[in-house]
């Protein structure tokens, strides 16, 4: 049914932002940072963001109504000679009878119940959520007073991100949240290009500005957008705040610095550390954490980054026809991208009753089942000396798990834990080994990789010791039955505390100190 007009929102006008960048500049001027590189260069992931490790993104929006090829329906369903613009005039009608704006009161979420979502990504051992609080499409799915296109206005009319957000807070996670607000700049200009909806003036603040991807936004869409953002901020307090690849255009470089200077201010003000992600070459190194998008490193990594992926190779939203990735494959992201300072946010994809695909909570089970497991060579570690072993090597960059990698028993990934309770080293096998040893050839003496003693060894969700022996080649590690329906398999071993030297004070006990 087409959305009725007459019966929208008033619209709200945001020409005049004057008393609200007023008041951002109060903050940033109050410190502890100021808007420049150098200060914000200052910036240290916290703690429990190294320890995390994993987390689940959510997109989901009036886009997954029409559940038509990806998130980026609103763009392509617009651009000529695509096969979703052919779909939609065959499916829905011409353009100007029928636009993306009219699917809108189809996005009911009738049967959204946060409590539920943030329950099931708590057993699927998520330690944050960033859930989209808007997309390129321009409909926020957060309560924004500075528009009438909102979940809380239309479609659901409930404020969807805040209660998802108190939910993931209830179940004891940490609230995070997605903008890709800048790319709206240019999202839906292929509209512009034939006779369709977008030209009509009634829901230009919905599908405008509209322009040209080539031309650089203007001061008014820029106040906007760093607006949009400070809102989120203050009203749900997220603790990560995560941007999608156009905020590199150069025009947007200044707003950056002053809204992140805002954002650490405010975190301090509050008393809480909170993490910014972005894309490519959007912040300056040092001042957020590198994200990059269904990526990989090749080697272990100085500071700590993520990398973003989601449970299906071909869309970050819900369709019918998803090529779902297989929980053996997650667990290899998962465990390859930790053994490199890194943690996953891995995103599943709601449909728009606000139900989840079965295959989707299948999957998230059996990973907090894996994690059930062998959680423990994962959350709050560290890299150990080498990050992998074995013949089996992940493409560097982004934009690299378009086919799965067949990794074998011999593709081991390392990371490392030292605390209260002395120092361990977590092997993972990628697979099983069929054999029923596990061999791990970075143990070995000979290599000298080790050179610690091992005061014992463990394999992880294994009630019983395991049979073991060191050679000069590799430590060789009997792996009982246990789990055999999970994917691979842990390995911990404990090191030996080392022998701490006696210091000699050679003056004071009369002796001469030895020649240099």
């Amino acid at each position: 049914m087409p959305l009725d007009l007459n019966a929208l929102p008033e619209p709200v006008d945001v020409s005049d932002n004057r008393d609200e960048l007023r008041r951002v500049e109060e903050v940033v001027a109050r410190g502890p940072y100021s808007a420049d590189w150098e200060s914000l260069k200052g910036y240290r992931p916290p703690r429990w963001f190294e320890d995390a490790k994993f987390g689940i993104f959510l997109h989901w929006g009036v886009y997954s109504v029409p559940a038509y090829g990806s998130e980026w329906y609103p763009r392509t369903a617009y651009t000529e000679g695509s096969r979703e613009f052919e779909h939609h005039v065959a499916t829905y009608g011409p353009h100007r009878e029928f636009g993306y704006k009219d699917f809108i009161p189809d996005f009911h979420m009738s049967g959204f119940d946060p409590d539920a979502w943030a329950e099931l990504f708590r057993v699927a051992g998520a330690q944050f959520v960033m859930s989209v609080a808007e997309h390129h499409d321009g409909f926020a799915m957060y309560d924004s007073a500075r528009s009438r296109w909102t979940a809380a206005r239309l479609g659901p009319q409930r404020d969807v991100y805040g209660d998802l957000a108190a939910a993931t807070q209830r179940a004891g996670m940490v609230v995070g949240a997605s903008s890709h607000r800048a790319e709206h700049w240019f999202f839906l200009n292929p509209g512009t290009r034939f006779d369709s909806d977008v030209l009509d003036s009634r829901v230009h603040d919905f599908y405008g500005p509209a322009q040209r991807e080539e031309t650089a936004p203007n001061e008014a869409f820029l106040q906007d957008w760093l607006l949009r953002t400070v809102e989120i901020i203050d009203r749900y307090r997220p603790q990560v705040l995560w941007f999608d690849w156009w905020i590199e255009q150069p025009a947007f470089e200044p707003y950056l610095r002053r809204l992140a200077a805002y954002y650490y201010n405010r975190a301090a003000e509050w008393g809480v550390e909170v993490v910014i992600q972005y894309k490519w070459e959007a912040f300056a190194p040092g001042s957020a954490v590198r994200d990059i998008e269904r990526g990989a490193k090749p080697r272990i990594q100085p500071e700590v980054w993520q990398n973003d992926t989601s449970v299906s190779r071909n869309s970050w939203s819900w369709h019918p026809n998803q090529d779902y990735k297989e929980l053996p494959e997650v667990v290899a992201e998962l465990a390859d991208v930790v053994s490199k300072n890194g943690a996953l946010l891995l995103n599943f994809c709601p449909k728009a009753d606000g139900t989840f695909d079965e295959r989707e909570v299948e999957l998230a089970r059996g990973l907090g089942r894996w994690l059930g497991a062998y959680g423990q060579a994962i959350y709050g570690t560290r890299p150990w000396i080498v990050a992998e072993e074995g013949p089996t090597r992940v493409a560097e960059g982004s934009f690299v798990d378009g086919t799965p990698i067949a990794f074998t028993e011999h593709d081991i990934r390392f990371t490392r834990r030292v605390d209260h309770m002395g120092e361990h080293v977590y092997a993972i096998l990628l697979r099983r080994p069929e054999s029923g040893v596990a061999r791990v050839r970075s143990w070995g003496t000979d290599l000298g990789l080790l050179t610690d003693e091992i005061a014992g060894v463990e394999v992880l969700g294994h009630p019983e010791p395991p049979r073991w022996r060191r050679t000069a080649d590799a430590l060789e590690v009997e792996i009982s039955p246990a789990h055999a329906d999970l994917p691979g398999v842990a390995v911990r071993i404990h090191l030996a505390p080392r022998a701490v030297q006696r210091r000699h004070d050679y003056i004071h006990e009369g002796t001469m100190a030895p020649a240099p």
